[in-house]
């Protein structure tokens, strides 16, 4: 087992993730809404594009849980969701509601997980691309 510490995500590593991915939306012509979690599942930063439907903040927000907590892309986890599958009950089995729908991506660092990001408010594909993307602009 490593005892070596890993630099935990911070406000700074936070708004770069958040701009990134607003920046990769923008770019495709999408308003979105993005959220950051530290490893503990608490909220580092969020952002809401003016002309984002309103349901994309909460959808960004489960996202992120989500890949947070089962330390996985959501977009990897959409089908093992379905009936049948591995996790088919785990929607309904916890207090706090999991998203599985592409756009929520967990992030390492040194090989750690430190955290997450979720994206909402374009197709799901769309909000996995801008969720990877920011998290490759954190390097």
């Amino acid at each position: 087992m490593s005892t070596t510490a890993v630099t935990p995500l911070t406000i700074q590593d936070a708004e770069v993730l958040v701009t990134a991915a607003r920046q990769a939306a923008e770019a495709a012509g999408v308003t979105v809404s993005v959220t950051v979690l530290d490893a503990g599942g608490h909220l580092l930063a969020f952002r809401r594009d003016d002309r984002a439907v309103l349901i994309s903040g909460e959808t960004s927000t489960r996202k992120a849980y989500t890949a947070l907590q089962l330390d996985a892309p959501t977009a990897d986890l959409v089908e093992a969701v379905q009936p049948g599958g591995l996790f088919h009950t785990l929607p309904t089995a916890l207090d706090r509601p999991l998203l599985f729908i592409a756009g929520g991506v967990p992030v390492h660092r040194d090989g750690r997980l430190i955290g997450a990001i979720g994206v909402g408010g374009g197709a799901p594909e769309q909000d996995h691309a801008f969720a990877t993307a920011a998290v490759e602009a954190l390097v």
